[in-house]
């Protein structure tokens, strides 16, 4: 049994064709969602050529490109320190330590719990009156990142214990200590096991920089509220910024496309590559018992 049928069973033959009918299905009522929408925007002269005009002058252009380079900034920014902050809240979920596991814990659960915008509310109204007064992109990024590695913290700790309980095992029995094993055999197998979890996280974390608009930080939803106050173009502006969106996700999808093929190429299948020695003992991790360090409380 492979990694990848821990979390879920394969659909049979009649569920698969149930799906492809349901997919089919669903493809063609948007298909008719779309034109409908066209057609009524033809109808009130939303596709005409002087409405779109505007959007080809280097001025319009470069106000937007402004949001996007914001929004990718803060994306990116909160990413790298959401995701190590998320491998690392699970990892100490799963320590040996039960007070580490406690205050992995309550992190997890309170930022689970608060909705991102109360946050973001917090850094921007609350803390300036006790000093602690960030810059406008720290107001919104903090925040992201925080309730961003809660989640991650789940995801993470949902493939560790989706891996076989023999990978820690035959790792401990070739000599690794408890977070060289977590290190290098069970955590990068476990991203591996998720990596499609994560990179929906990071499309959601994309999406969480819209907030931008609370903090005033120019970011594309924020440049383009703006536009349209000025040029009263509002549904081509939004037209164009959900294309946009629509291209950097399908980017973010093609990306994790990538680096699953590559772990592929590189032997990444069943365990991971192992330090030298470890490759046989590695070899007979194969019965399919739930991955658990310990109980979590």
């Amino acid at each position: 049994m492979t990694p990848d049928r821990v979390l879920f069973d394969a659909p049979g033959p009649r569920a698969r064709r149930r799906i492809k009918i349901i997919t089919v299905l669903s493809l063609l009522a948007l298909l008719l969602v779309a034109v409908g929408a066209l057609w009524q925007f033809s109808r009130h002269g939303q596709l005409a050529s002087d409405r779109w005009q505007p959007f080809s002058q280097t001025d319009y252009i470069r106000f937007l490109w402004v949001g996007l380079e914001g929004t990718l900034r803060a994306t990116a920014i909160s990413a790298v320190i959401a995701f190590p902050a998320g491998a690392l809240l699970a990892l100490l979920r799963l320590s040996l330590s039960r007070p580490l596991r406690h205050v992995a814990t309550a992190y997890v659960e309170l930022f689970r719990s608060i909705p991102l915008l109360l946050l973001i509310y917090a850094f921007l109204l609350g803390l300036p009156r006790y000093g602690f007064n960030l810059p406008i992109f720290w107001k919104l990024v903090i925040p992201i990142a925080m309730v961003n590695a809660a989640v991650l913290a789940e995801i993470f700790r949902a493939g560790v214990r989706g891996l076989d309980r023999g990978q820690a095992e035959a790792a401990a029995a070739v000599g690794l200590r408890y977070w060289q094993s977590m290190r290098l055999i069970v955590l990068p197998q476990a991203v591996r096991l998720v990596l499609p979890t994560l990179v929906a996280q990071l499309v959601s974390l994309l999406k969480d920089s819209t907030l931008g608009y609370v903090v005033s930080y120019p970011e594309l939803m924020k440049q383009a509220n703006d536009l349209t106050v000025y040029t009263h173009l509002l549904i081509q502006t939004y037209l164009i910024i959900a294309v946009v969106y629509v291209l950097i996700n399908f980017g973010l999808s093609r990306l994790a496309n990538l680096v699953e093929r590559r772990l592929r190429r590189r032997g990444v299948q069943g365990p991971l590559a192992a330090p030298p020695g470890a490759t046989d003992a590695l070899g007979i991790a194969a019965h399919a018992v739930p991955f658990d360090a310990r109980p979590i409380d």
